[in-house]
């Protein structure tokens, strides 16, 4: 009965340090995405995103909502620096069901591209296209 009660334990200790050091590590393969996506960088934020897909086993869509430059989401960000490739990249990546439901401030990607007057521009005509 103690054996189990041990084994327990560590193996408990364990899985918490693994998920530590896993959580660490994509915060880290992530952190320069958004200047990736600012400088239109398709190349680079095609790499950027297979490694965390190989390594973490997690696609666009899984981190998409968690990452946020200077307050937007990577698509705002793209279409706010005319990052056309890298935009387009994005919407071709994401599931039509996460484009169009609402951010964290409650608007669409369709409503807020009108509501800034980017509608005119090829990520939105993309988005268009898409949904």
């Amino acid at each position: 009965m103690l054996k189990i009660v041990k084994s327990s334990l560590v193996l408990a200790a364990v899985s918490v340090l693994i998920s530590g050091f896993a959580h660490a590590d994509i915060n880290d393969d992530l952190q320069n995405i958004c200047t990736i996506v600012k400088a239109d960088d398709k190349d680079e934020l095609r790499k950027k995103m297979k490694k965390v897909e190989s390594d973490h086993k997690l696609k666009l869509q899984d981190y998409y909502t968690g990452i946020s430059c200077g307050g937007e989401s990577l698509i705002r960000t793209a279409m706010l620096n005319n990052a056309v490739e890298s935009g387009t990249m994005m919407i071709k990546k994401m599931p039509k069901s996460q484009l169009t439901a609402p951010e964290a401030d409650g608007k669409t990607l369709v409503d807020w591209t009108n509501e800034k007057g980017f509608n005119a521009s090829p990520i939105a005509a993309e988005l268009n296209a898409r949904i």
